[in-house]
């Protein structure tokens, strides 16, 4: 197990965020030559470990799966809201859709901008209502990646994108390497990850947007209390995050893909260097954080992390697998849907106490089945 922070952890007041109300030690860079059909429908998919996994996770899937939409193209992130809609990001075609609580899937609108490019396009979507609802975006556009943000106008069902605003630009945009997640955590601010662009010495480059997780306000300003003065990065030393949340004490968790070795889940800190390109995984060097667990890329290669109770949940890309972890026995962890499902890239709690699952299975290096790419809702139960 990874070396984890010895300062406790900073517990923050609750704020509801990331679903809107719409009826609701800074550490100094170093230099890297130191080298919807049918809301009943199943899908295929057993609850069952595979053999020989560590424990990991007071939850665990039961029962069969539940397609909640079929027939996505390339989609990204996943947004439950309080009124029963769920609101999904599609990569390549740039579209919001819909999904309703009595299961109709229906497009929101298309976010201006998107330019599809390998792991590029439009990536990951976040919620807040500041008394006008909006719907945040990362997404990539003919010369970078940026942040914008809409006016979620209308109703369940009826939802649309209104006036939009770019809060960033400049983030270094590649074909692969594009991290994309975005997440509001406890403090109101939003989060984002981004990946290195395939340009490694930009991870440990404090000047960089890339290779960073970031940290604004809504309105797309720096916080006054960033560790870096004058700069969104939070953290720095990463290659492709696509994986970030919050537990119930405000600690921050991150998915990150790793090169040919060591796949990363880690616990960030402000100011904290994770390492890349210098260390891949657990390297025990002076100046870096360690993962709190690493796998095997061909085991993992993870995508989006949700959490339910103190359960994550890691959605795996080339590892076509769900990983479960305890958040307080972070360096153990128990696979499920163990190439059942395929590639798997998004992982949210829904309101049910379950978990909402995105397949993605029609990129390129998926083979998709004839209802890919899927919506699915998978029960949970406490570990026998």
């Amino acid at each position: 197990m990874g070396r984890r922070h010895d300062r406790a952890p900073v517990v923050v007041a609750t704020i509801a965020v990331a679903c809107l109300a719409l009826s609701a030690c800074a550490t100094p860079p170093v230099s890297i030559d130191e080298l919807l059909p049918s809301a009943g429908a199943t899908a295929p998919g057993s609850s069952r470990p595979e053999p020989g996994a560590a424990a990991g996770g007071d939850l665990a899937p039961t029962g069969q799966t539940a397609a909640l939409a079929t027939g996505l193209t390339t989609p990204w992130s996943i947004v439950p809201l309080p009124t029963g809609s769920i609101l999904l990001s599609e990569r390549d075609t740039g579209r919001v859709l819909e999904r309703t609580a009595d299961g109709t899937l229906r497009t929101v609108g298309t976010v201006a901008g998107v330019v599809p490019f390998g792991e590029g396009g439009l990536l990951g979507l976040a919620a807040l209502d500041l008394g006008t609802p909006y719907l945040f975006a990362f997404h990539t556009a003919a010369e970078d990646n940026r942040i914008v943000r809409y006016e979620l106008t209308g109703a369940p069902g009826s939802y649309g994108l209104g006036a939009s605003e770019v809060l960033i630009t400049g983030i270094p945009k590649a074909r692969n390497h594009n991290g994309g997640r975005l997440a509001f955590g406890p403090d109101g601010m939003l989060y984002a990850t981004t990946g290195d662009a395939q340009r490694v010495n930009l991870a440990q480059d404090q000047g960089s947007l890339a290779g960073k997780i970031l940290r604004l306000t809504p309105e797309g300003a720096i916080p006054a209390d960033n560790p870096f003065p004058g700069s969104y990065v939070y953290s720095l030393g990463h290659r492709n995050p696509q994986g970030i949340v919050f537990d119930e004490q405000g600690r921050l968790w991150a998915s990150e893909l790793g090169q040919n070795t060591w796949d990363e889940l880690n616990r960030i800190e402000a100011g904290a260097n994770y390492g890349w390109p210098v260390v891949e995984g657990i390297g025990g060097r002076p100046g870096f954080v360690d993962p709190v667990q690493q796998w095997p890329t061909s085991d993992a290669s993870p995508s989006g992390l949700g959490i339910v109770g103190d359960t994550l949940f890691m959605a795996s890309l080339r590892g076509q697998r769900l990983w479960a972890i305890d958040v307080d026995a972070p360096g153990t962890s128990t696979a499920y849907f163990v190439r059942e499902l395929g590639r798997l890239r998004d992982a949210v709690a829904a309101p049910d106490g379950g978990l909402y699952l995105l397949t993605t299975n029609t990129d390129a290096n998926g083979r998709p089945a004839p209802d890919d790419d899927r919506l699915l809702a998978v029960p949970l139960a406490p570990r026998g």
